[in-house]
């Protein structure tokens, strides 16, 4: 957690979305103070918002789409994102939209990104989704992304999961899996998401993770 601001970007279903929310919650446990960015111009209708209450808690601020929790269908972006590059003194959190589509957001904010020079963008990898159960499938979508978005990714995380279906053995794939894709690419893995309530037994397969809670994939309410 060294970069202020933090890029999550991954395919449809790869837990994008968990994971930014997660470790802008890991952010604010450390008293640092923290925004999370929703750039999902392409889908307004389910993503951080969902989770508000939650980031409320938290003293998160949460910055989205003025369409999102509405039926409007409209590619649209908060005039408030620009915060993620002008205010410096806060950490940005951006849950990129899915695939290439969704990276072409990032264009808007490519040039102060590089002129700061302090970001991170991870890939977020769920070996178990269809586009990405194969090395070659998971480095074609890094490359389309970073094509769209015309930034490079700096490291990769390891979010394998079957929802709460997910056990140590899924973690553990995805941990190899990811390993693998970080010698192809010679991008480093950044850590692996794992479920609260696995976090004891995951330890015992690498020491880098990161909590994500049970409820994010529940009700996001509670």
């Amino acid at each position: 957690m060294g970069k202020r601001v933090n890029l999550f970007m991954g395919h449809y279903g790869s837990g994008k979305t968990h994971v930014a929310v997660s470790y802008a919650l890991e952010l604010s446990k450390e008293k640092k103070p923290v925004s999370i960015y929703d750039l999902d111009i392409v889908n307004p209708y389910f993503r951080t918002v969902d989770a508000k209450s939650m980031l409320d808690r938290h003293g998160v601020e949460l910055i989205v789409s003025p369409y999102a929790e509405t039926n409007v269908d409209i590619p649209a972006m908060n005039a408030a994102s620009y915060k993620m590059t002008d205010d410096k003194k806060r950490f940005a959190v951006v849950d990129v939209g899915g695939d290439d589509r969704g990276a072409l957001a990032l264009g808007r904010f490519r040039d102060r990104l590089k002129e700061e020079n302090n970001y991170d963008a991870f890939l977020v990898v769920n070996c178990f989704r269809p586009e990405t159960r194969d090395i070659s499938g998971a480095i074609e979508i890094l490359k389309e992304i970073e094509t769209a978005g015309k930034l490079p990714i700096t490291a990769i995380i390891n979010n394998a999961n079957l929802g709460k279906e997910t056990t140590l053995f899924e973690v553990e794939k995805g941990l190899k899996f990811c390993e693998e894709l970080s010698k192809e690419t010679n991008l480093p893995l950044a850590f692996t998401s794992v479920f609260e309530g696995l976090i004891e037994g995951a330890k015992t397969i690498t020491d880098n993770l990161m909590p994500v809670s049970e409820i994010l994939y529940g009700s996001w309410q509670k």
